[in-house]
């Protein structure tokens, strides 16, 4: 294997790893302020990181293009979808498990090519329809528990997030298509809204925050400088030096690496359900995965013309 590519799966696996980590790191800093004030720490360090890194291009490159209206637009709507998912995943992770959360919130995997149509493509083929099914199936094992009940608050929080999640990553497809968007402008624009979203709970828990120890800090500046910025950025540099599919599949471990965090450092324990969950719960992704990228890499079949009225009765004949 090149070089090269050997760097960019590390870039990829090192973005799941982060992506990964950050259930227990979010459980973590909520156990200790409210969720709301974590998410305003989140966004506000993001956007300081951000707003000094665009400074620094701008003093690197002074002829670097500048912000368009479009960014800002996007920005701003995007920074609404993105602020909605991460209030109900960080509420969600301080009610369940960083494990469960880590593999309900993969959910997405599957339902996001659901709500995406920015290929024009026609439906997809029933194969994923049956890894979607074998995915729902996995979330119910893992909310069960020791038995069979309703999904608690905590994993209910998170399975919305993933619905949620989904839309907004279709609708990043769908607002960045064939557009020239800056992802720096773009990242800029999003954590600066939801700054401002979660500024009034700052307001209110600004004593917390103010009395927060040096570990629970450190957490908030790992979720937004290696959670946010740098994933994001990583993300996209990578992206744009393999195949997506490969991305897919090295950005697809995510939920594994949850898993390892939660029971490897947070001490949590999956019960036997659970577990066959969490089998079934990656399996259902890769699964539906591989048949999306199939679907979407295989040529587009002809429209075939219908009949008109004279050769049907010219059939019927």
């Amino acid at each position: 294997m090149p070089l090269a590519r050997r760097g960019t799966d590390a870039v990829l696996l090192l973005v799941a790893l982060v992506w990964g980590s950050s259930y227990l790191v979010a459980k973590s800093a909520t156990d200790v302020l409210p969720v709301l004030a974590v998410l305003f720490a989140r966004y506000a360090v993001s956007a300081l990181a951000c707003a000094l890194a665009c400074g620094a291009l701008v003093a690197a490159r002074p002829r670097r293009p500048g912000w368009t209206r479009a960014e800002l637009r996007t920005g701003g709507l995007l920074g609404v979808t993105q602020a909605a998912v991460l209030v109900l995943e960080t509420y969600g992770v301080a009610h369940t498990s960083a494990a469960h959360a880590g593999l309900i919130i993969s959910l997405t995997i599957v339902l996001t090519p659901l709500l995406d149509r920015t290929g024009g493509r026609p439906g997809l083929p029933p194969a994923f329809f049956g890894a979607a099914g074998l995915c729902v199936v996995a979330v119910g094992l893992l909310t069960a528990g020791a038995g069979l009940h309703a999904p608690r608050l905590g994993d209910a929080l998170v399975l919305a997030a993933a619905v949620v999640r989904a839309g907004h990553v279709a609708l990043v497809g769908r607002l960045t298509a064939g557009r020239p968007v800056d992802p720096l402008h773009l990242t800029t624009v999003q954590t600066a809204v939801g700054s401002v979203l979660f500024l009034p709970a700052a307001v209110v828990h600004a004593s917390a925050l103010a009395h927060a120890d040096a570990a629970t800090w450190g957490q908030l500046v790992y979720l937004a400088l290696f959670c946010s910025v740098f994933a994001f950025l990583a993300q996209t540099w990578a992206v744009q030096r393999t195949s997506a599919s490969r991305a897919s599949l090295l950005l697809g471990t995510e939920p594994v690496w949850a898993v390892a965090a939660g029971i490897g450092l947070g001490g949590e324990r999956l019960t036997l359900w659970a577990s066959l969950g969490a089998v079934l719960m990656v399996a259902g992704t890769y699964w539906g995965q591989s048949v999306e990228r199939a679907h979407r890499a295989a040529p587009p079949q002809p429209v075939q013309p219908r009949p008109t009225a004279g050769a049907l009765r010219f059939r019927a004949r």
